[in-house]
């Protein structure tokens, strides 16, 4: 039996930064300290060369649980649908008009954090209600 591992989400994005701090808002996730010998990202990013400045940044579950996120910057626009997307899991275990009202405060809220709402998917005899989203660069996510 394999031992189970822990993984890295990687995003493509214009503003790693940016996509970053986006994502700290969404789920909670915090940005690591900057690296030794440094006293912030700023000064860290300040001593690489220009074409690497700006061109990763990183947050992390404050917990050590959820997976670590990696955001880098690279020249090409997005032009088609994801093909992993994150669902963000804020009515686990609810149904009904319950559900509806945690979904929708949440995407209220990330909406005011940039995100876009696409639409509501409504319950059907197989799945509960979930809202489709973007995040500030275009990438969809599920509020599930």
């Amino acid at each position: 039996m394999s031992s189970i591992k822990k993984f890295q989400v990687t995003f493509d994005c214009a503003d790693p930064e940016r996509v970053a701090r986006f994502w700290c808002e969404v789920l909670g996730y915090v940005v690591p300290p900057p690296p030794e010998g440094f006293d912030t990202w700023e000064a860290f990013n300040r001593s690489l060369p220009p074409e690497r400045q700006g061109a990763s940044f990183v947050c992390m579950d404050p917990t050590g649980e959820g997976p670590r996120m990696y955001f880098q910057r690279v020249p090409e626009g997005k032009v088609v649908k994801n093909r992993v997307h994150l669902d963000v899991r804020v009515a686990t275990g609810l149904v009904g008009a319950e559900r509806l009202a945690v979904l929708e405060a949440e995407c209220a809220r990330l909406v005011a954090l940039g995100a876009v709402r696409v639409r509501l998917l409504p319950a059907d005899e197989e799945n509960e209600s979930c809202i489709t989203m973007q995040d500030i660069e275009g990438n969809e996510f599920c509020l599930d």
